[in-house]
């Protein structure tokens, strides 16, 4: 395995890293004060490849998860993989123990763009992986698409639609490549398609999605089961983080106050040292800003409110502003995007800043 030249996750090529699990049951120790007697509604087994992990190291990890925390009977448990790493043996055993959905890392069903990519499967390997997860028993699936690759067209990348759309998954993931700091790609920059192309790619992308039943909850997210992890980020809820890089963010119920946590990215630093660096969120209008408006049909101000501490009233300024701007719809109890807010929701969650 090699890290794609895309990528800016914290991933790790593959290593010998023994005591990796021992070493999350063991930050989870030291999280479950943050989760304060709460259930657990969904978990997210993320970062690289997870589902090369070993059956034994996942199902010693999954051992201690129940042992140590309350799963809420409808949790929601995502296994992010790769389709050249699919084993359907193993994928089996993955349900087996309770993981319920999968996200599918296609990211396209060209072969010469998943080539320029960097990504070690071809296209008949990706339509294979997600066909026999469908037999294995995963009735929950996520596609992961990209769009703006290097010397793509708008027929390829609508191609690639129709693909996905073909092989029945219940929500699809179709997001822009951007050249992101620390990667191969940002020292030795790819020749993308013209900004306008992009655009076209994207606006035609969502309609072909829209049209064939995958509604847009979300700027990159369609499909007719929103991620229930994901919509906890987007709604500013709290989340634990373990694992090397991992990112937490808790609400101290005795003061109200939010704060944000980082554990050692270095896989072996992680090992050896599980404690989490914290950074309170000052700015928490702008933070919860950042996420709602991502959501199609924005927020409840009683969940602003209940979410920042803060009276929907200090912020009626800039909303009344962003309505006559027409980025803004508001209702008696709801805000969301415009049309025009939601394809410059950039623009839109920079007014909070």
């Amino acid at each position: 395995m090699k890290k794609c030249p895309y990528c800016d996750f914290n991933s790790h090529e593959v290593g010998n890293e023994i005591g990796y699990i021992s070493a999350l049951l063991n930050d989870l120790d030291g999280e479950l004060v943050h989760v304060q007697g709460r259930s657990v509604k969904s978990i997210f087994i993320g970062g690289g490849t997870p589902s090369i992990m070993k059956i034994n190291d996942l199902e010693e990890l999954f051992i201690g998860l129940r042992d140590k925390l309350s799963f809420d009977d409808q949790i929601e448990i995502t296994l992010e993989t790769n389709p050249g790493t699919f084993e359907t043996e193993k994928f089996n055993y993955f349900r087996q123990i309770g993981i319920n959905r999968l996200s599918i890392g296609v990211q396209s069903f060209d072969d010469n763009n998943l080539k320029l990519l960097g990504r070690i499967h071809s296209s008949d390997e990706a339509i294979y992986a997600i066909k026999q997860a469908n037999i294995v028993g995963f009735s929950n699936i996520n596609i992961d698409l990209m769009y703006g690759l290097q010397s793509q067209t708008l027929s390829e990348s609508l191609s690639d639609i129709d693909k996905a759309i073909s092989l029945s998954p219940n929500h699809i993931s179709f997001y822009q490549l951007t050249i992101e700091p620390n990667t191969y790609f940002a020292k030795f920059p790819p020749q993308l398609p013209e900004d306008d192309n992009i655009w076209e790619m994207g606006d035609e992308g969502a309609k072909a999605l829209e049209e064939h039943g995958f509604e847009r909850y979300e700027v990159s997210a369609y499909g007719s089961l929103p991620a229930k992890h994901n919509l906890n980020y987007w709604q500013f809820g709290d989340y634990i983080g373990i694992g090397a890089g991992a990112h937490g963010k808790i609400t101290n119920i005795d003061n109200g106050k939010i704060f944000r946590t980082l554990k050692p990215r270095s896989p072996k630093d992680y090992i050896n040292n599980q404690n989490s660096s914290v950074n309170l969120v000052d700015n928490l209008v702008f933070d919860f800003m950042l996420n709602a408006l991502r959501l199609r049909n924005g927020f409840d101000i009683n969940l602003f409110e209940s979410r920042t501490g803060n009276s929907i009233k200090v912020i009626s300024e800039k909303i009344d502003k962003l309505k006559s701007m027409g980025l803004l719809e508001v209702g008696k109890n709801k805000i969301k995007p415009t049309v025009k807010g939601f394809n410059f929701i950039n623009d839109l969650q920079s007014y909070f800043l």
